[in-house]
């Protein structure tokens, strides 16, 4: 009796531990199942070290990059090859934003139940939001300057355009590439914002102080600090108020603004306003603004005016533009469709939404970004574009030529669209960024 006692015991422990086994096993499988998958050794997935399996798509159904055992094979057109080479990444595994790298688990088909296997092979078709053609406007837009462009849906979240430059063809890279050409400035780089953080200093005001619309100052060109240390402007704008100053961009209002608001305000709505943060791309991870929020006097002044230690990701700016276009609620961006099959979507992705600012708050300042364009930079400039927009000329010292920003949305229900353009060391930012904002925004409404 004992015997069979002591053997019943064992037994139990032996299917305990087989159980505790199983149930380890089977959550490492879950949890890392893509990882094993993916590992370099994976001779179904990798061919000597190189991805070997997937296809990449744009919104439109154009092939822009395809994973084969004899190496990658890109788009026949130059420009969108260019373009797009921040995504599609290079032959050499050099892009950190690249498909390869972001996409790896969904180029290679990996699914829990199957693996990486499938019938043919031949991985997975992956399909994104871009639109090549309007990549490749984009590019060619830039000429050749150092910079970014991003154009997204500020209802959906579908990122329409990404491009950054320095950039190469990865069919034909250079034998010496130029410094920080392995980038992705829209992603993965920060710069100094200059004028446009002005409208998160103009939010933070609206929503906190009686007399935002009407408290005015008299503009004189420069406020002095004591010594030569001073806020300055190009020249003298006179009597201003809020609407007027975000207008005429003028330094000693919103640098005088940001001294009424205080450190912890500004700091407040720049976190609201999602500067601070990184935003997942599936996949990919933006990188996070930073700030310093002087107690007072002419740091906090540039502070507010988007100079002094002020570093922000273009794609947070943008999303910041679509919150103000949306009504307060900014749409997080997405670059991967949904997967179909014959016809029918299959997955879903989820929206996700933060607000950043009041309803009220969003429709003034949509009605003085109107204003800028109509009374400022011209109308004329952007024919038949429903544009609200507020443009930045970014001081980076060095004796270098400023950083030209332009940034803004299409208030047009049937083009719900929001962007950012960054010309480095290019000068003002209507003239310069505006121009290509234009030229991309054009393509953007006709296509």
């Amino acid at each position: 009796m004992k015997k069979i006692e002591k053997r019943a015991i064992m037994c139990l422990l032996l299917a305990f531990v087989l159980l505790t086994g199983v149930g380890i096993f089977s959550y490492r499988y879950v949890a890392h199942g893509d990882d094993w998958a993916s590992y370099e050794g994976n001779r179904d997935v990798y061919n000597e070290g190189d991805l070997s399996k997937g296809k990449l798509y744009d919104t439109n159904g154009t092939l822009l990059m395809q994973n084969t055992p004899d190496g990658m094979i890109f788009n026949d057109d130059a420009s969108v090859r260019t373009a797009l080479m921040h995504i599609t990444g290079d032959k050499d595994n050099n892009i950190s934003t690249g498909a390869n790298r972001a996409f790896t688990d969904e180029l290679i088909g990996y699914n829990l139940i199957n693996g990486v296997y499938s019938l043919n092979n031949a991985g997975k078709d992956v399909s994104l939001t871009l639109d090549a053609n309007i990549c490749a406007t984009a590019y060619e837009a830039l000429a050749g300057r150092s910079g970014t462009v991003g154009v997204y849906n500020y209802k959906t979240g579908e990122i329409l355009c990404m491009v950054s430059s320095p950039t190469y063809d990865p069919v034909d890279p250079p034998s010496e590439p130029e410094d920080g050409v392995y980038i992705n400035r829209f992603t993965s780089a920060t710069f100094v914002p200059g004028s446009i953080f002005k409208l998160v200093t103009a939010a933070a005001a609206i929503e906190n102080l009686d007399d935002a619309y009407t408290w005015e100052i008299n503009c004189t060109g420069s406020v002095s600090y004591g010594g030569e240390y001073a806020v300055t402007d190009v020249s003298a704008h006179g009597t201003v108020d809020l609407e007027k100053a975000l207008e005429v961009s003028c330094n000693c209002y919103f640098g005088q603004l940001a001294e009424k608001l205080g450190p912890d305000l500004l700091e407040k709505y720049t976190e609201k306003a999602g500067l601070m943060t990184s935003y997942d791309i599936d996949g990919i991870k933006t990188t996070e603004g930073t700030f310093d929020f002087p107690d007072s006097g002419m740091n906090l002044a540039w502070t507010g005016i988007g100079q002094w230690e002020d570093m922000i990701n273009p794609c947070s700016m943008m999303v910041y533009m679509g919150a103000i276009a949306n009504g307060g609620e900014a749409t997080h961006p997405n670059i991967v469709k949904p997967t179909t099959f014959m016809g029918k979507q299959i997955d879903k992705i989820t929206t996700k939404t933060t607000n950043m600012i009041d309803s009220t708050t969003a429709a003034s300042l949509t009605e003085m970004m109107a204003n800028n364009v109509v009374s400022h930079y011209g109308s004329e400039n952007f024919p038949g574009l429903s544009l609200c927009a507020k443009s930045g000329t970014a001081e980076v010292g060095d004796y270098k030529e400023p950083h030209a920003w332009f940034a803004g949305f299409l208030n047009d229900d049937s083009n719900p669209y929001a962007f950012i353009v960054l010309v480095e060391n290019s000068g003002y930012g209507a003239d310069v960024a505006g121009a290509v904002a234009n030229t991309v925004m054009q393509a953007v409404v006709n296509r």
